[in-house]
């Protein structure tokens, strides 16, 4: 919105002409997005506290858990204000990239706002129930997937994706392609909602994810960078650059309320939303494969839950008696019940995950 309202007056007065630049505008969004969250946190949280917005804990958790009953959960709509205001203020609102990355973010927090008020609010312990919750995620896959590909600015790459580690290698996958953005869309957005269950452990890997995927998306919509790094050059996707920032900064900026004690939990209004974010990034940039890596602790979180379920239920069948993998799932709940204390858990969590982010980047050379 304000770049196209001052980039005309540039002629005018020369500080518009900043507005120009996308490494201006994306650091001017994870900045605001980063005081926005400052600001507006305390007030949200006061609101959850005095409706009595506070979080159920599973019984079968961790007893260490039980003392974040009451917890005011919800808090990602905290995440949500944060970085759709500095987003419609600071990127070109007509890109189809911005377009359909606000759609999904909207769409899933919805989605996920549904879930809380109804577990919250209305005393309902599933919530959402889980097929409404899976059509919502299909949906936002079949809208997504249709749009990149049918609009002209998607038409040279639509349906492909690129490999990591082989140089200009790149997946057509034709009609399948809508399965891809499905999978990704759902899987990530349940792999982030897995990983939300310790104080500040999705937070923190989610900044970390989306600061790399702003480094993405800005090589990406550069002709030179994405011609000297061999990766597929997307003509506009550099707007994507202000909304992965403000993303991270409002990620941090949630991280202040987040932190071990919590005063807020994001529940699914902010866990849904910003794992659909991350795989709707992905998606555009053609880096679904790469999201394995960048996103590797949330992968490795969302394994353990898979395995963790497929072992009791083979042993059950063999033996008549479910045996654990883990001593609980996901793997976070594990190291727990280990004797880790919880924030050691999360800090070498997010240790992990930036060395996940890190060898990200240095699969664009290694090739």
């Amino acid at each position: 919105m304000l770049y196209e309202l001052l980039t005309p007056l540039k002629e005018s007065f020369f500080a518009f002409n900043l507005f120009e630049y996308i490494t201006f505008r994306a650091a001017t969004a994870a900045i605001a997005a980063l005081v926005l969250s400052f600001i507006i946190g305390p007030w949200i949280i006061h609101i959850l506290h005095t409706h009595q917005i506070g979080e159920e804990i599973r019984p079968t958790g961790p007893e260490s858990h039980m003392k974040k009953k009451g917890t005011p959960t919800m808090g990602g709509v905290i995440i949500l204000s944060s970085v759709l205001l500095p987003t419609l203020l600071l990127a070109k609102l007509n890109s189809p990239f911005i377009q359909i990355i606000l759609i999904a973010v909207v769409w899933m927090g919805i989605i996920g706002f549904i879930d809380d008020f109804l577990k919250v609010v209305k005393k309902m312990k599933k919530g959402l129930v889980g097929r409404y919750k899976l059509a919502g995620q299909i949906i936002l896959g079949i809208i997504v997937s249709y749009w990149v590909m049918s609009a002209p600015e998607f038409q040279l790459f639509n349906t492909k994706t690129t490999v990591p580690f082989l140089k200009n290698v790149e997946i057509d996958l034709g009609m399948l392609y809508p399965i891809m953005v499905i999978l990704v869309i759902t899987g990530t957005s349940n792999a982030v909602n897995l990983t939300d269950g310790l104080d500040g452990l999705a937070a923190g890997l989610l900044a970390i994810c989306f600061t790399v995927f702003a480094a993405i998306s800005y090589i990406s919509g550069r002709v030179d960078f994405s011609d000297y790094l061999n990766i597929i050059y997307l003509p506009g996707a550099g707007e994507l650059t202000i909304f992965a920032s403000a993303m991270a900064g409002a990620c941090i900026g949630y991280l202040w309320f987040n932190t071990a004690p919590a005063e807020v939990f994001m529940g699914d209004t902010g866990s849904l939303s910003a794992g659909a974010a991350l795989g709707t990034l992905a998606i555009l940039l053609k880096k679904e494969l790469l999201l394995f890596i960048i996103g590797g602790v949330f992968v490795w979180e969302t394994v353990s839950v898979m395995l963790q379920v497929s072992w009791f239920r083979w042993t059950r069948s063999k033996t008549g008696e479910g045996k654990r993998l883990f001593l609980m799932a996901p793997i976070h709940h594990h190291f727990e019940l280990k004797g880790w204390p919880e924030t050691r858990v999360v800090v070498r969590f997010w240790i992990i995950g930036l060395l996940f982010a890190l060898f990200s980047l240095t699969t664009f050379k290694i090739r």
